[in-house]
């Protein structure tokens, strides 16, 4: 099978407004990170949070460390994280730790 490699895109509800309203962090995953980048800015300005994610920055931080954090607040308050990172469909599976089996000496 070939390895590919797909975006999650985790949103965490974080700091003290999340402890009035607890919510389940939401996931979702795409393959491509332009439509990633597309989709989340479509829905933050649909949802009228100001757009802090660009393409450029993004995919700077999955190069550097596999991983693109960007926190929202309002007045000073976090709201939610969103959490952007690589993950490999299909990893290439390897010995798993298991050594070769020992031959028996015939006599």
């Amino acid at each position: 099978m070939q390895q590919q490699i797909i975006y999650e895109v985790r949103v965490s509800y974080i700091g003290s407004l999340n402890e009035i309203r607890t919510r389940e962090p939401f996931m979702v995953y795409f393959s491509n990170l332009k439509k990633t980048i597309d989709n989340i800015t479509g829905q933050l300005a649909l949802n009228g949070w100001p757009i802090k994610i660009n393409y450029t920055a993004v995919y700077r931080g999955l190069q550097i460390r596999d991983v693109f954090h960007q926190d929202f607040d309002v007045a000073g308050n976090k709201v939610f994280r969103i959490t952007i990172s690589k993950k490999t469909l299909n990893p290439i599976i390897d010995t798993l730790g298991i050594d070769e089996m020992p031959v028996l000496k015939k006599r």
